[in-house]
């Protein structure tokens, strides 16, 4: 088994997703491919679980986990329309 990549301060992503209802889910993760395979099987929120299948729309630029968990509460209080912007 390979050794396991050392995560750095500086691996955490925000990330959005349009839902099957055209809803857009906010999130935080340190590994994007791992999260979105558990939100395609229904095993990463109990928010898009009912709204399968999700599409990612953007991931931001790499950051330390403080400043990504604050800009998710930001994007998070944000109208729809200005979510996607808040990325960029």
């Amino acid at each position: 088994m390979p050794p396991k990549r050392e995560k750095k301060k500086n691996d955490w992503q925000v990330y959005l997703l349009r839902c099957r209802d055209e809803t857009i889910y906010t999130g935080v993760t340190n590994d994007i491919k791992k999260r979105m395979t558990a939100h395609q099987r229904g095993t990463a929120s109990k928010y898009t679980r009912s709204r399968l299948p999700v599409r990612l729309l953007k991931v931001s630029k790499f950051m330390k986990k403080a400043d990504a968990m604050r800009l998710e509460i930001k994007i998070k209080k944000l109208p729809k329309k200005k979510k996607i912007g808040a990325l960029d």
